[in-house]
This record gives structure tokens, C-alpha cells and sequence, in this order.
């Protein structure tokens, strides 16, 4: 378990993760989703991991992820490994499966391309997904990639659905290491099926309907994705500070914000929750009840009767996406 933190220290480590750069980072979507003139009544809905369109009794889904120069410059090879990742993760959050993927590469010549492109391929052969063109350009300034992907899904979990009294679940892949920054990867060295068979977990959960909503833990850790998804839902959130039990030697703080390779957050129905949590054990993944759905718009990091305010979206928008206004606590 978690030291324990106390009263103070809650609200230390919200006013930490509250100013963090991977924390207010995501405040960009908004704006962006603003000045697209974008909403969740828009087609796709904005807000979830990717774009959904109804089609034929599914979904077709639609992602993308564009990389930081300074990364993909610094790491060509494991940029191009983590445009596969992140997309395929992406999909599996939304309840579905990949089904093709597209590169978007801009170098100053083929060889500068070259370890973005392996990457890409290593990670499209790992998880099963082809890769199936894009666009290229070798005539650029400086290194820069992006990537998008397409999937289906025949059930959806979405961001949008939590509801007050679902329990708050983090299944995260445990497996790795901490390489670089706040990114903690468990895939290096995994074996093809074992990824698949992973990220297979989630659309049979989906199809189950054995959760209510649910995110995968992207940049900003489990801390900015459960505001992402409180927000969406309307909901609130508690999160249990003392169940994190971070890897040896991860101050909380830091496994709030940490970027799995394989992380999801979940919000299940309790008598859903040990049936869920048995999906992911048998495929040795690590997944707790960490927290609950609250009425209200606060998310709020809790230990016994203990609590720190995180980030009120009422009074603060983050995503400026929610499908219903919360209700007052």
C-alpha cells in the first residue's frame, strides 16, 4: 500500500498534479474543439478516445495522434512503435478492434524516415494491425510523424455513461518500466500474442456489457483521464489515494500522471466489478477498484475520511465536452 499521505500532503499532491504540464496540457482540446466549432452533439462526439459513426448494426471508429518533434526527433524508433500503440489503444478503449492503420511522415530525407518507419512496422506486425499507406514527405525541415487508424467495434464503451455510484477501476499493465519522463511501457520484449490477446480484453468487456464507461489512461495519467471522463459523464469523482499502490519507489504524485503503455480506466457497476476485474487477472494485467462515481462535478483525491479538491470542471472546463450538466452534490 501507499505511505500515507495525510490531510495536507492530499493537498499537496492535487495542487502538483493540478499545475502539471501533462495535466493542463489536455486543456488544448477544448480550445480546439471551440474553434472547430465542435460539440458532443457533433458527429463522432468529440470527447471520447475516437470518433464514432454508426454503420451497418456497429460502429466504425476513427483516431489519430500527432508526436512532439523534440520526441520523435530524440526516439525515431520508438516514436514510430508508440503511433501503432497509442492508435490500437485508442480503438480497444472504445470497445473495439483495429482494423487498418495510416502514416503521416515528414523527413529531411529517406534515412532520417527510416527508424520511423521500422517502428511503425515492428508495432503494426506486433499488434496485428496493417499498415496500409499515408502520406510521405522527404523533402521536410525536420523529422515529424503522426498516424491514424481505423476500427470497428460491435459495442461501445464510451466516456459518456458513468454513472453516481459505479465503482472507479484502473487495469494497468504492470509488467514494465518507467523510460523516460512519466511513460511507463510494458510492451518492449512482449510477445505479438500476448499483446493482442491484451487489448482483446477490452471489446469483450464491451460486448459483455460488464462496464459502464470507460477511457483508456493517456497523457496526464490516471488523474487527467478520470477528469476526462467525470467531465463527459457529468459525474464526479473520488479517487482512493491509498489504493494506487504504486510500483516500488513511484511516489503517488507521479503514478497519478503516468502514461501507461497499457492502461484503462473503467467505471463499473459493483455487482459488475469482480467479474471485470477477473477478465484482467487472467490475463496476469493488474486491475483494483480505485475510487467511485460521485454526484457533482468534482473530482477529488480521498484517503479514509480524508479529501482534496483536484479540479472542479464546473467552475473550470477541461474538455468543455460533457454530454449532461452534473448534478449538485
Amino acid at each position: 500500500m501507499s505511505a500515507d499521505p495525510g490531510p495536507s500532503g492530499l493537498a499537496a499532491i492535487a495542487a502538483e498534479l493540478r499545475g502539471h504540464p501533462s495535466i493542463r496540457g489536455k486543456l488544448a482540446i477544448g480550445r480546439a474543439a471551440a474553434a472547430l466549432g465542435l460539440s458532443v452533439h457533433s458527429d463522432g462526439r468529440p470527447g471520447d478516445d475516437a470518433a464514432v459513426l454508426p454503420r451497418d448494426g456497429g460502429y466504425d471508429l476513427f483516431a489519430g495522434e500527432g508526436f512532439i518533434p523534440a520526441f520523435v526527433n530524440s526516439a525515431p524508433w520508438f516514436a514510430g512503435w508508440c503511433a501503432v500503440m497509442v492508435n490500437v489503444s485508442d480503438i480497444a478503449a472504445m470497445g473495439g478492434r483495429a482494423v487498418a492503420v495510416v502514416d503521416q511522415i515528414w523527413a529531411p530525407d529517406p534515412e532520417a524516415a527510416r527508424p520511423v518507419m521500422e517502428g511503425m512496422r515492428a508495432a503494426a506486425e506486433a499488434y496485428g494491425v496493417p499498415l496500409v499507406g499515408g502520406h510521405t514527405n522527404f523533402a521536410a525541415s525536420e523529422l515529424s510523424l503522426a498516424a491514424s487508424i481505423f476500427g470497428r467495434a460491435n459495442a461501445l464503451i464510451t466516456s459518456f455513461d458513468a454513472l453516481p455510484g459505479d465503482l472507479l477501476v484502473a487495469a494497468i499493465d504492470r509488467r514494465g518500466e518507467y523510460s523516460g519522463f512519466d511513460n511507463f511501457g510494458a510492451f518492449l520484449g512482449a510477445p505479438a500474442e500476448r499483446l493482442r490477446a491484451d487489448l482483446e480484453i477490452l471489446p469483450e468487456l464491451a460486448e459483455a456489457e460488464l462496464v459502464t464507461a470507460g477511457k483508456d489512461i493517456s497523457q496526464g495519467g490516471i488523474v487527467g483521464t478520470g477528469l476526462m471522463l467525470a467531465e463527459c459523464s457529468g459525474v464526479g469523482l473520488d479517487i482512493d489515494v491509498a489504493a494506487l499502490d504504486p510500483p516500488a519507489g513511484t511516489a503517488p504524485a507521479r503514478w497519478l500522471r503516468t502514461f501507461p503503455s497499457f492502461g484503462f480506466l473503467l467505471s463499473v457497476a459493483p455487482d459488475m466489478v469482480e467479474t471485470t476485474l477477473a477478465r484482467f487477472a487472467v490475463r496476469d494485467i493488474r486491475a483494483d477498484v480505485i475510487g467511485r462515481v460521485t454526484e457533482g462535478s468534482t473530482v477529488r483525491l480521498v484517503d479514509g475520511e480524508d479529501a482534496a479538491l483536484f479540479w472542479d470542471y464546473r467552475d473550470t472546463p477541461y474538455l468543455g465536452l460533457r454530454a449532461k450538466e452534473p448534478a449538485h452534490a
